[in-house]
């Protein structure tokens, strides 16, 4: 019948409960363990987003069965989220926490391998999101950046001749 979609056999709390514990439990592996930014998607993060869902909805669910014990469970974490987009606004401690911080790739023409090994960034990569920026020479660059949101920018030289193209450049697989 249709409204035993709609009858709850799990208790509420303890379903608030499973969503909180899984929505920290994965927003700590995606913000200290994989930097990688949802926008620059590759065939191998698809796969581990469907793994990680799926094991996720199973430990969220504890053998839920109807609609309203899983909409408890996606209002749990949708919740989550927005409270700490809330949160991250009004305290910089909480952003601090939030989103991983700017990581320099180059300073003054001069690459910093570290950490780009720490990103795991080839050399191909930053010269491929360089040449995006009209660059065409690491001594052109002042200083290029790994963003917390997993793009790259690009601060150029003041003696070159081309003009700034500013923005971000986006890095395939990389936060």
């Amino acid at each position: 019948m249709i409204a035993d979609l709609f009858q709850v056999h799990v208790p509420v709390p303890e379903l608030v409960l499973r969503g909180t514990l899984v929505y920290w439990l994965l927003f700590c592996i995606f913000r200290f363990v994989l930097r990688r930014d949802v926008g620059a998607v590759g065939i191998a993060d698809i796969l581990l987003l469907v793994v990680v869902a799926d094991a996720a909805q199973n430990a969220m669910s504890g053998g839920y069965d109807t609609f309203a014990e899983g909409a408890i469970l996606v209002l749990t974490i949708v919740a989550w989220n927005w409270l700490l987009d809330l949160l991250s606004y009004h305290f910089l401690l909480v952003r601090r926490f939030a989103t991983p911080p700017r990581l320099t790739l180059v300073r003054a023409g001069v690459l910093q391998r570290r950490n780009m090994r720490r990103e795991y960034i080839t050399l191909d990569e930053l010269h491929e999101k360089l040449r995006e920026q009209g660059i065409d020479k690491l001594a052109d660059v002042k200083a290029a950046y790994l963003e917390g949101d997993g793009q790259i920018s690009v601060i150029r030289n003041q003696g070159d001749d081309a003009p700034p193209r500013g923005g971000k450049a986006a890095l395939p697989g990389v936060r």
